[in-house]
């Protein structure tokens, strides 16, 4: 008989948020996952309530464009696009180890947690530089 088989697997029935955050270890390609699903959530939901409003704005008169400029300088506003520049940074670089996750480059387990720490750390990275950016400190 194999140990495979003398082994209970633990069954985790009617799960809490206490539950997920303590008794659950995600692996970081899950956490890399649900951050995809995320960024892409909130992408999807601030193109037609956010972006597309602001870029209609900014390309409708000079005058749009300078009221988007002023509104642009809040620190608040400036929180909220970097918000926004990290969710699609995120999901630009997690689509990209998606694309080549389906070509069936690097499936194995550590090639996937290789990749997903390449993801965190270059979406994190680039969200760093663009804030350096934003906030006139480079």
């Amino acid at each position: 008989m194999s140990d495979s088989a003398a082994k209970t697997r633990p069954q985790f029935r009617n799960i809490g948020i206490g539950d997920i955050t303590t008794h659950y270890r995600l692996p970081l390609a899950g956490k890399v996952s649900i951050l995809h699903r995320v960024s892409g959530a909130l992408l999807f939901l601030a193109l037609p309530l956010l972006i597309l409003p602001l870029f209609a704005m900014s390309i409708s008169s000079q005058a749009g464009f300078d009221a988007l400029s002023v509104v642009a300088g809040f620190t608040i506003v400036k929180l909220i696009l970097l918000v926004l520049i990290w969710g699609y940074l995120h999901h630009f670089c997690a689509g990209i180890r998606y694309l080549v996750l389906d070509l069936h480059y690097g499936l194995d387990k550590e090639s996937a947690k290789k990749s997903a720490g390449v993801v965190l750390g270059v979406s994190l990275g680039l969200t760093f530089v663009f804030a350096l950016k934003l906030f006139g400190v480079w």
